[in-house]
């Protein structure tokens, strides 16, 4: 029985998808064609199929590239053919198969390229689980992007895909492959990294070139669709980020009953980088969203919570969980929750566990500095007080409560510094 339920997760599922599909707006039409490939299905056996299965293996899915028209409406034109990155996958990008993808691999690869699109000054490693991501990350190497993005988040990384903005050396790579990933991408491999990532015989290695000109698809627009029970679809335009410089940035400033209210303390240059990396990560994380951002490496991520306060508490409690599991990791290399049942149990001393947790909650879990970002505006004043407790520094956030000046009330008492943004960065 248990052999077969784990059959399912590498059974690859036909599907009745066409090979074409076009979509007709008025008197323009897009011509998308199915990707498939040349895929061993068992050993010396080659089948031409598609994607593997779609969110769950009992889900059809097919994957489509755009290869024809070029769609205007009003002044908005839309991205056109020939721009392919994960709808262009040949068999050639697929360094090592693995477990042929499915759909999850391919839009968690697509989430992260949607973030990495605004993050290439860089060495940017980008860690994605279920379309958000655990961990992001700058660094001065590849390697130290990619392990400041792990350890910010190491319990949600496992099995994750890993997204580089760099070609990979064999450094990065053994740090990759000394822990589980289902997929790695990177725009190319420098030599001896695919031999120390191919140790892992499960691990799809893929190579998207267009990468290097990632930045170029900052401001490309597509056609988002959603689907409804009734068969019915909503369409609407994607977004694009508009904080890029720090002199986007706007200033925290209201009007209440005649009176200014306006944030005192501005932000560190520090601060000022952080806000801006973290509104690139915050435009690909699930909407209600928090997250808290410290040297332009992701502290911790809240996501998708119906109420504000509510998100950023569990983004507080994640920093801690995730500081307190690595802390853990670095000093008797095992995880927290072993350590938690193992002194439970008697076989490891309660000291052991105590000096994990002091130490964490002396550090208040890395967030002693930190910048939190908000997808949408803070309705109240509760979220500056819950940050401040913590010791979090900056805030950024769109703005346009009707009780904007009561938060910056609150920015000016704990003397946090803030600005908006003057944009939503909702994603469901």
């Amino acid at each position: 029985m248990a052999e077969d339920l784990k059959k399912m997760y590498y059974t690859i599922v036909t599907d009745h998808f066409p090979s074409e599909i076009r979509i007709t707006f008025g008197d323009q039409t897009l011509i998308y064609k199915k990707r498939t490939w040349d895929i061993e299905v068992e050993p010396g056996v080659i089948e031409r199929r598609g994607l593997r299965y779609g969110e769950n293996p009992d889900q059809e899915a097919a994957l489509y590239e755009l290869v024809a028209g070029n769609l205007i409406l009003g002044e908005c034109e839309f991205i056109h053919p020939n721009l392919g990155l994960v709808s262009s996958l040949r068999e050639q990008d697929f360094i090592q198969f693995g477990k042929h993808p499915s759909k999850i691999n391919l839009t968690d690869i697509d989430s992260g390229l949607n973030i990495l699109r605004y993050l290439n000054e860089k060495p940017c490693c980008v860690i994605i689980k279920h379309n958000n991501p655990s961990g992001v990350a700058y660094g001065n190497s590849l390697e130290e992007a990619f392990l400041r993005a792990f350890k910010a988040d190491r319990i949600a990384a496992f099995g994750g895909v890993v997204v580089l903005n760099r070609p990979v050396d064999k450094a990065c790579a053994e740090a990759i492959a000394s822990n589980y990933f289902e997929v790695v991408v990177a725009p190319e491999y420098e030599e001896g990294a695919i031999e120390i990532l191919k140790a892992k015989k499960s691990l799809r290695i893929i190579r998207i070139k267009r990468m290097d000109r990632l930045q170029n698809y900052r401001n490309y627009k597509i056609v988002e669709f959603k689907s409804l029970i009734d068969g019915g679809l909503i369409v609407q335009v994607s977004q694009s980020n508009k904080i890029n410089r720090p002199e986007d940035l706007k200033p925290a400033v209201a009007v209440k009953d005649g009176i200014e209210y306006k944030c005192l303390r501005e932000p560190t240059e520090r601060e000022v980088k952080d806000m801006l990396f973290g509104w690139a990560v915050e435009l690909g994380v699930t909407s209600n969203s928090v997250l808290f951002v410290k040297d332009e490496c992701t502290v911790a991520i809240g996501t998708g919570e119906q109420d504000r306060v509510g998100c950023t508490e569990i983004a507080i409690f994640k920093a801690y969980t995730k500081f307190a599991d690595l802390l853990c990791y670095e000093k008797y290399g095992i995880p927290y929750k072993q350590l938690e049942l193992e002194v439970a149990k008697g076989i490891r001393p309660k000291e052991d566990k105590e000096r994990i947790d002091e130490e964490t909650k002396e550090k208040k879990a890395g967030l002693i500095g930190a910048v939190m970002v908000s997808d949408g505006f803070l309705p109240f004043r509760d979220s500056v007080d819950v940050v401040a407790k913590q010791g979090v520094t900056a805030i950024l956030q769109p703005g346009g409560s009707i009780r904007d000046w009561e938060v910056i009330e609150a920015c000016n008492e704990y003397q946090i510094a803030m600005k908006f943004t003057g944009q939503r960065a909702f994603r469901h």
